[in-house]
């Protein structure tokens, strides 16, 4: 390491104005080509539909920064600095770079693949083990959630790029799935009649798939049932919670128990 330092040093002080003037004169033709060949690639990626707009920022940065350096190697080579020695001094200090900020580096690696990937874009409402939300940023480091409680959740792309992710703006639609507990007096089809009366008074919620009234579970003091239909994204939880009113009132108008967990008190005299 300290030869190369020194021969770097040695380079330096061996410079002549014919070999700076040349140096500078290949230096204007290399960013020359540097303009020309971003140019051509920016031009190709607007072409492709395939590339997020995103990924193409992110790789026309790489490329001109790639052309950086080979430009830096090819201007101190006309120099007669010596190639190896320069290598060399770069090899340390990315080295101490990386080092530093290898978390950094770790995000960055999570944010190409989720860039490359798609598992989400922005507007998508997804769920995480770290929390749920809008997705209203999508950075090379961090992606952002917006909540419905009006949080904003910054969520690292190392730890999203390895978490288990639901999208469920992707597919358009939305299930519901609302559990409901009834009298074992109640007959399966009132229970079943009175919950598709319920889905058909709620707007919003799509004839296909076709909603249906399932029994699920025998419990101790209930039979419990699910009632099942879609809608879109977007109104989803609009139509999700006047469902759960059309419910309870279906159910009073059909005379369906609605049970809950009763405690009895016994009060022994002595």
């Amino acid at each position: 390491m300290e030869q190369d330092v020194s021969s770097f040093i040695n380079a330096l002080k061996s410079f002549t104005v014919d070999r700076v003037l040349s140096s500078v004169v290949l230096l204007v033709l290399c960013l020359l080509v540097i303009r020309i060949v971003t140019k051509i690639l920016g031009k190709l990626l607007d072409r492709s539909s395939r590339v997020d707009p995103r990924m193409r920022k992110y790789i026309m940065a790489a490329v001109k920064a790639l052309l950086y350096i080979l430009t830096a190697l090819i201007v101190a080579d006309s120099l007669g600095v010596p190639i190896t020695s320069l290598v060399a001094l770069f090899s340390v200090l990315s080295l101490a770079i990386s080092l530093a900020v290898q978390d950094v580096l770790g995000n960055i690696a999570g944010g190409l693949v989720i860039l490359f990937s798609k598992p989400f874009q922005l507007g998508d409402y997804i769920e995480t083990p770290d929390g749920a939300g809008t997705v209203s940023t999508i950075d090379l480091t961090y992606t952002k959630l917006d909540t419905v409680d009006g949080q904003s959740l910054l969520l690292p792309n190392s730890t999203l790029a390895d978490s288990r992710i639901v999208n469920y703006t992707k597919l358009g639609t939305r299930r519901m799935d609302l559990a409901v507990s009834v009298s074992y007096e109640d007959s399966i089809q009132s229970v079943r009649a009175a919950g598709l009366e319920a889905v058909a008074a709620t707007p919003d919620i799509l004839e296909d798939p076709a909603p249906e009234v399932v029994l699920t579970n025998f419990g101790e003091s209930a039979i419990e049932y699910h009632i099942r239909c879609w809608s879109r994204v977007e109104t989803y939880w609009t139509a999700r919670n006047r469902l759960m009113e059309n419910i309870k009132l279906s159910f009073e108008r059909n005379g369906v128990t609605m049970t809950y967990n009763h405690l009895n008190v016994h009060i022994m005299e002595k």
